[in-house]
């Protein structure tokens, strides 16, 4: 029976997709809920795997090509398995297939035999390390474990072998087209810097609180909570309690309309390998530190292995961008539209600073907030900021809603 293999259902947001990689070619043995392609949209990439056991028939949407929602890209034939070469010489050996299974029987235990199965392997392909050359569960797994690194590295290998090392003062150039995830990056920030009246405000926090805070109670926080105590989650608490005394830095403009927000979506600006990605920790209100510190891993680890939904990115309220990771000592900002303003961390750096008439060395961080002027007046820009360094220098206004 042959079934068809089609593109995922886009949201209304995505208008299509491309298809980033093919993992199978035509001909190939696959198996149940095993990965065939990749299909990169505007804002994620998503996959597409096997509904079925079977072999790949044919691929219809190659790679590079555009597919609309539910469109057809290949077709399977269910519990077929990929042509053997039929020579003279094997037509003969078929027969003698219960002998060699019993010679299997015999130069492999039988957690082996069971693995080898699992993985579609003979005894062949696996070389014993046990006595008498016996093969061992150990031997399998080294087997499936190398398969596996194989697999991994073959979508790499078009690119490695593009990467060419060039002569010694060779002008070389390199033409590569820009994926679509890069290019929807790219005209969200043009747009954002055409449409909106954007300007950037600054000032700057001591970080020695929140440090010696970390440092008294990381081993406590870790051993309750499971997870690291880290700076982005005393920020994103900041941020929702300054955003609660001036609603316009959490609004967004809709045509004619101020649109405010009851609600604390903030997002998270991650750099991926495939581009920029902000996904979104909801409701940041009613979540503590541990909360949003999980969310943020559980984020973190999607972004890297290219697993964020659409979900997970859209909406948002307010955006939190931390350059500080890659060593930015200042930097500003780019408006996330429809938002009204962004936060920007920035790396944290020793410096003298006059405290009470004296000269102390501190751990400082710039801090920048762009804000759309449209909306949001100087004055309340810089307040908002203010707010957010008062609660970062002084935690216990957290806890006390003050």
């Amino acid at each position: 029976m042959s079934i068809e293999i089609k593109a995922p259902q886009f949201p209304e947001s995505v208008a299509d997709g491309t298809i980033a990689t093919w993992y199978k070619k035509e001909g190939e043995t696959v198996k149940r809920d095993e990965l065939l392609a990749d299909v990169e949209t505007d804002k994620v990439v998503l996959e597409i795997v096997a509904p079925e056991a079977g072999v790949l028939t044919s691929i219809i949407k190659q790679e590079g090509d555009t597919v609309e929602s539910q469109e057809l890209i290949a077709t399977l034939e269910v519990g077929a398995t990929a042509a053997a070469p039929a020579s003279q010489e094997e037509a003969e050996a078929t027969p003698a297939q219960p002998a060699a299974d019993s010679a299997e029987d015999a130069v492999a235990a039988p957690a082996a035999r069971k693995l080898m199965s699992e993985h579609g392997l003979d005894a062949s392909q696996v070389t014993g390390t046990g006595k008498g050359g016996r093969i061992t569960k150990e031997d399998v797994e080294a087997v499936v474990a190398q398969r596996q690194q194989q697999r991994d590295a073959a979508p790499a290998a078009p690119q490695a072998q593009k990467e060419v090392q060039p002569l010694i003062g060779a002008r070389e150039e390199r033409r590569v087209p820009m994926t679509r995830l890069r290019k929807r990056v790219a005209e969200r920030l043009v747009a954002a810097q055409h449409e909106a009246a954007m300007l950037t405000t600054f000032n700057e926090v001591n970080m020695q609180p929140i440090m010696e805070m970390r440092k008294s109670y990381q081993t406590d926080f870790e051993k309750t909570h499971g997870v690291r105590l880290g700076f982005m989650s005393f920020f994103v608490r900041a941020c929702v309690e300054a955003l609660k005394r001036f609603p316009a830095v959490n609004a967004s403009i809709d045509g004619d309309d101020i649109v405010y927000h009851g609600y604390y979506d903030v997002g998270v600006a991650v750099s991926s390998d495939r581009g920029l990605v902000v996904p979104v920790l909801r409701d940041c209100d009613q979540k503590g530190l541990a909360e949003i510190e999980t969310d943020i891993i559980s984020y973190g680890t999607k972004a890297r292995d290219g697993k964020l939904s659409i979900d997970d990115m859209t909406g948002g309220t307010f955006t939190i961008s931390n350059g500080g990771v890659f060593g930015s000592l200042l930097s500003t900002p780019i408006l996330n539209p429809p938002q009204t303003a962004i936060l920007g961390m920035h790396k944290i750096q020793e410096r003298p600073m006059a405290v009470n008439g004296k000269v102390e060395i501190l751990p400082m961080m710039y801090l920048a907030l762009s804000y759309d002027h449209r909306l949001i007046d100087g004055k309340e820009a810089v307040q908002f900021l203010v707010a957010v360094k008062n609660f970062i220098e002084d935690p216990a206004r957290l806890l006390l809603d003050i």
